[in-house]
């Protein structure tokens, strides 16, 4: 017990770092300096269908709500995590062998998830999101929610945090694509503190 509690806290330290370089890197891309907590990745979960078995998590960084998800109960081989950044896709395929791991676009869901086969079985029940919306324009946040719903099945959750209170999508993109949006939980114990919305279409 206390050699995984040690190879964790090398997992974490790692990741840590490794998240970090990638924001000096491109900070406008990278939502944060530091990966998400226990206490997100938890509220994140909690916004899951009760029956929710296959999911799909976007900008796994460096793996706290892929870990969550794990211990939620969803096998590897049905969840698919998708990131752009080459070292943190490494990171995440060397933590979790038996995750579906991903490099792409996440405009790409579509392609990528039928790339990998992910798709053979229809759409799935969940898209948890990292990604920084915070930082898109409308055209970028309206391909990459085209790009999820695809992916959806009807009246299935997508999932994002983002940091503050503001709603990450504009007002305009909800509207655009009819989607419903309800806030979550915030989470004040999160570096930085982090608020989880849930959109849906309608």
């Amino acid at each position: 017990m206390k050699r995984r509690g040690h190879r964790w806290k090398r997992h974490r330290l790692h990741g840590a770092w490794t998240f970090f370089r990638q924001w000096l890197r491109n900070p406008l891309r990278t939502a944060a300096v530091a990966p998400s907590g226990r206490e997100l990745a938890a509220a994140m979960i909690a916004e899951l269908p009760d029956d929710a078995q296959r999911v799909i998590e976007l900008g796994g960084g460096t793996g706290a709500i892929t870990r969550a998800l794990l211990a939620r109960g969803i096998h590897g081989r049905d969840l698919l995590v998708v990131g752009l950044s080459e070292e943190l896709h490494a990171h995440l395929h060397a933590r979790f062998p038996q995750v579906r791991v991903a490099r792409g676009d996440a405009r790409d869901l579509p392609g990528i998830a039928m790339r990998c086969g992910f798709l053979r079985d229809g759409p799935v029940d969940a898209i948890v999101s990292g990604l920084g919306f915070l930082s898109m324009n409308y055209a970028e946040q309206q391909d990459m929610l085209r790009a999820a719903f695809a992916c959806l099945k009807p009246g299935a959750p997508f999932i994002q945090f983002t940091y503050g209170a503001r709603a990450p999508v504009l007002e305009e993109v909800a509207r655009d694509l009819r989607l419903n949006v309800r806030k979550g939980a915030f989470v004040l114990r999160n570096v930085p503190p982090a608020t989880v919305f849930v959109y849906r279409a309608t």
